[in-house]
């Protein structure tokens, strides 16, 4: 979501090397660049001005630090102003067991599967997560979270005969009690606007169920009008956090950068795509650290730790230090990194390609290139020497892909064993001495 807004600070920030102090002068263009691109990613204008007020009134006048760049420092102080717009502390939940969450939101935004979402996310961290149908207009959504609540082994309950949602949440928390889960998740029914029935429902309801907290589900793609919205709910109920939606879209996120400053209401978790996995805690300061370009490791090691198998890992990790790699290795590894979610989520994690973006169809190229593996006899992934001319066009017919795909992944993964056999051998000295030398040049191409 980022992307256009990581490329045009990039560029803003180089401008500003070789400089030895930081001054008004060489600080003007480089601040109207970043002013022109938060505005463009539709950051609100007021949150924009005190924005660049306040790194400036940090930047101007401040010494170089040695061995640091004015962009490298002029970044820091930007990345410490982000991360306070963004939301800076804890964006912890309730310590309150049961703890009782009631999810409000307009139609469309993703209500119902985001509480679905949280349930799952509770359950990892130790809860007994048990969900609440309070959408009493639509029998779909109450069907949707019935589904995804059994996907995910959580607790349920419905009442489709009841039109009095009050009662429904009072007999909601009876069953979780019984059920002895100790989070509780109402989804309520959304608008298609904000109207004075909705308003008014939820709130009985949440005088009749006294919850922890109260989180509104905004659509990220909205941009200001998502800010609008919050505000308007918050105004009403009193929201204790925010879930921001389709975070994995193409929209301009200003609706990130804008909403805990216009509410006062911090970003709690945030949607990154449609299945129940795609779905974050919050980290101000590893958003900011994104959109500067400077990826997110911590939350790539914590992904991988979550998704990838160690002992699997340590078997991998061995092959390759030996240089004993097939395709059915290769296969393998593949799998591990689809569980960690798209190729161009895991991108943006890494430092320094940030704002790097893949090839359109990069996941369905990854899919293609495992139908063509998943094509080949055992045999055949762990002696690739076999395939000749015949067995290379039965596999091409097999994945449902042309003979010329079967003959690229077979020249790139012979490129692969040959790079492992220079990191095995004395090449891989030599390999490290050229990368350092590219370092010294000017740094990796991004």
């Amino acid at each position: 979501m980022f992307e256009s807004l990581t490329e045009k600070l990039g560029n803003a920030l180089r401008n500003l090397r070789g400089v030895g102090k930081l001054t008004e002068e060489n600080m003007a263009e480089a601040l109207k660049e970043v002013r022109t691109a938060l505005l463009s990613a539709d950051v609100h204008f007021k949150v924009v001005r005190e924005f660049v007020d306040r790194v400036q009134e940090k930047c101007v006048g401040q010494e170089v630090l040695k061995g640091v760049s004015p962009g490298q420092q002029i970044v820091k102080i930007i990345n410490d102003e982000l991360v306070r717009l963004l939301g800076e502390g804890t964006t912890d939940l309730s310590g309150a067991r049961p703890l009782k969450i009631l999810m409000v939101g307009l139609h469309g935004s993703g209500k119902t599967t985001s509480t679905a979402k949280l349930g799952k996310l509770l359950k990892k961290r130790g809860y007994r997560p048990f969900v609440a149908a309070c959408d009493i207009y639509r029998p779909a959504a109450i069907d949707q979270l019935e589904i995804l609540a059994k996907q995910e082994e959580l607790g349920f309950y419905a009442d489709r005969a009841s039109k009095d949602v009050p009662a429904i949440g009072t007999a909601a928390l009876a069953a979780a009690k019984e059920a002895t889960a100790d989070a509780i998740l109402f989804d309520t029914a959304g608008r298609l606007q904000i109207d004075h029935d909705l308003i008014e429902e939820v709130k009985k309801l949440r005088e009749r169920i006294q919850p922890d907290e109260v989180f509104l589900v905004a659509d990220g793609a909205l941009g200001q009008e998502a800010v609008n919205v919050a505000k308007a709910f918050n105004d009403a109920l009193q929201l204790t956090g925010l879930i921001l939606t389709k975070m994995d879209g193409d929209a301009r996120g200003g609706a990130a950068l804008s909403i805990k400053t216009i509410t006062g209401v911090p970003i709690k978790f945030v949607g990154t795509g449609e299945k129940t996995a795609d779905f974050d805690t919050f980290y101000p300061d590893r958003l900011a650290s994104r959109i500067l370009g400077m990826g997110d490791v911590v939350s790539l090691v914590e992904r991988a730790q979550e998704n990838i198998d160690q002992k699997e890992a340590e078997k991998m990790a061995e092959k390759l230090r030996k240089a004993d790699f097939n395709l059915e290795d290769f296969l393998a590894q593949m799998q591990q990194i689809k569980k960690m979610g798209s190729m161009q989520s895991i991108i943006g994690m890494m430092p320094g390609m940030s704002g790097m973006q893949l090839p359109e169809g990069a996941d369905k190229q990854m899919a293609r290139t495992e139908a063509i593996i998943k094509s080949m006899t055992i045999q055949e992934r762990r002696k690739p020497e076999l395939l000749n001319g015949s067995r290379r066009k039965r596999i091409a017919d097999g994945s449902g892909v042309k003979i010329v795909e079967v003959n690229q992944l077979m020249k790139q993964f012979t490129q692969m064993q040959q790079m492992m056999k220079m990191f095995k051998g004395s090449g891989a000295k030599k390999m490290m001495r050229q990368m350092e030398a590219m370092k010294n040049q000017g740094g990796f191409p991004r």
